[in-house]
């Protein structure tokens, strides 16, 4: 039987949808605490500059890698259990990286890590559709993404003071704090029937194939690896570079210019997520992915401190107005009853690959020709995202109408589906 939107009165996220944001925020405090120690940690075993970085790089291979068998165990396992799984292998992993005695040992316990980390993502995303009301997932993917986002910014201020402690600090701290998150989400959804349940006997279990020949899901991942690509990629890597060789601006300039992203993409989530719910998925992600290209040519562009933050404010208002909707419209595609962890973690996949490919590609592009043209051509990856979303199919159901089914999706024939 297909699911129906709830009432418009039920207006209340259920309480499993703050467990997850508190443990997303504690896990984003992690990445934040072993960023600043990792690559002096790898130094410090008498390796490379290339082998020391490579142990960061590993990390994200792994978790690329390793998607798709995430995605079929959330299918055959379920989310919570995938979740817990997950967390657990982590917190082993990084917890061993604190007691490595040689660099190869520190790659295989932070490669482990990787494994752990796709799977609890992937099956964190599968939670949040499945708990989320259907009226309400735009909120909930603004609420998880925020949080995610503040702990990545507190994570770094904690981390360089463990630092100061020891390298091994920060590794043995996060390794232990997610024990404690583990134990603590176990706890709190141990009973819960939202988290709990599975999809109704004989529900389809959505194939990514199938999920391909929906518009809107072939919209998304085009811009969940557009978004990988500037945020987790090009942001990290080119800006810091671009800062002192064409702005002649020291470190601290680069901070600064980070924390303006960082703001304005904290400061629309909720906002984006709340207009998501209420207007529709298409509008925000073009409005999302139309900022973030003009805020990336404008970066380019310009050689002016005051521009260059302006713009950084304008990449980071896109960014955060396209999340919550695309998060959104991919739950709305799969349907709350269907199994679907190769949607998810081919989603997923579409922001690793942009974040590796992103660097590597942006970089060699400044260094051939000239960082104008690495911004200009990472905005035309967001400009392609753009053309896709224009012709995306409006996913948001009606209140009065009953959501589909993976079915449904499959065969590109969502009746609910409205014009956008």
């Amino acid at each position: 039987m297909n699911d129906t939107v709830p009432a418009p009165e039920q207006t209340k996220l259920p309480r499993e949808i703050y467990v997850l944001v508190g443990a997303s925020f504690l896990i984003a405090i992690g990445y934040g605490l072993i960023g600043p120690a990792l690559p002096n940690f790898a130094a410090s075993f008498d390796v490379g500059v290339t082998a020391a970085s490579f142990v960061v790089s590993a990390f994200a291979l792994v978790r690329l890698a390793f998607a798709p068998v995430s995605g079929r165990l959330v299918t055959r396992f379920g989310e919570r259990p995938t979740y817990l799984w997950g967390l657990s292998i982590v917190a082993v992993g990084t917890i061993l990286c604190a007691f490595a005695t040689e660099y190869w040992q520190l790659l295989l316990f932070r490669s482990a890590s990787g494994v752990g980390s796709t799977m609890f993502t992937v099956s964190a995303i599968g939670l949040l559709i499945r708990i989320s009301p259907v009226h309400l997932r735009g909120r909930a993917s603004g609420l998880w993404g925020t949080s995610f986002l503040l702990g990545g910014i507190a994570g770094p201020v904690l981390g360089s003071a463990l630092v100061a402690v020891s390298l091994r600090a920060p590794f043995l701290f996060y390794g232990f704090a997610l024990v404690l998150t583990t134990v603590l989400v176990w706890w709190q959804l141990r009973h819960s029937a939202l988290a709990s349940r599975q999809a109704d006997d004989g529900a389809p279990a959505m194939t990514f194939r199938e999920a391909l020949r929906h518009p809107t899901y072939r919209a998304a991942l085009a811009s969940n690896l557009a978004n990988g690509w500037v945020v987790l990629g090009v942001r990290m890597s080119l800006i810091p570079l671009f800062v002192t060789a064409v702005l002649a601006k020291d470190e601290s300039f680069t901070g600064i210019a980070l924390a303006v992203f960082a703001a304005a993409n904290a400061a629309v989530l909720l906002l984006a997520g709340r207009f998501a719910d209420r207007r529709g998925r298409k509008q925000p992600a073009l409005v999302g992915l139309t900022l973030l290209v003009v805020g990336m040519v404008l970066l380019g562009l310009t050689d002016d401190p005051w521009l260059f933050l302006a713009a950084s404010f304008v990449a980071g208002v896109g960014s955060g107005a396209l999340n919550p909707s695309q998060n959104a419209a991919v739950a709305d595609v799969l349907g709350a009853k269907a199994r679907g962890g190769s949607v998810l973690a081919g989603f997923q996949m579409a922001a690793d690959v942009g974040a590796v490919l992103g660097p590597l590609a942006a970089g060699a592009i400044a260094e051939q020709w000239s960082y104008t043209a690495a911004f200009v051509i990472t905005g035309g990856v967001a400009a392609v995202a753009l053309a896709l979303w224009a012709f995306a199919k409006e996913t948001l159901p009606s209140r009065q109408e009953p959501e589909h089914t993976a079915q449904d999706a499959a065969t590109d024939n969502c009746s609910e589906t409205r014009a956008g």
